[in-house]
């Protein structure tokens, strides 16, 4: 690797029904938990080259490797044990082969934002209504 600036990082978001939102808003608020990792790299000055949605993907499927298999990713990195749970059917088993190809897994563990009923209101609109031109804002 060269200098810290080269580092690419893959940030991993769980995709999580919206049914959910009540139960753990952060889990199913993919754009706050790319926010998270965004924040992560940026910190260490490394660059997010790939953004990536999962849910229960098998740590062997050929789309977690192909960026890596090209040199474009060194680390994963998700925002939370919890988020890596749900993206991915086993982590151990996703760790073991992030270790075989000597690619970094890290999580950010920043403090996660607070859900008042108007925020998940907000991840509930821009969940729901992706086609008919809502942005989020």
């Amino acid at each position: 690797m060269g200098d810290v600036k080269d580092v690419r990082v893959a940030a991993i978001a769980s995709l999580t029904p919206l049914e959910e939102l009540d139960e753990d808003p952060f889990l199913v608020d993919t754009r706050s938990q790319q926010d998270m990792c965004a924040r992560w790299a940026a910190d260490k000055g490394y660059v997010v080259t790939r953004q990536l949605r999962l849910y229960g993907l098998r740590p062997d499927h050929h789309a977690l490797w192909t960026d890596v298999e090209n040199g474009d990713v060194e680390v994963f990195v998700a925002a939370n044990d919890r988020v890596l749970a749900r993206a991915l059917t086993s982590v151990p088993e996703f760790a073991a082969e992030c270790e075989r190809r000597g690619v970094r897994l890290e999580t950010a563990d920043l403090v996660e934002p607070l859900y008042t009923p108007r925020t998940k209101a907000s991840v509930h609109r821009r969940l729901s209504m992706p086609t008919a031109g809502y942005d989020g804002c």
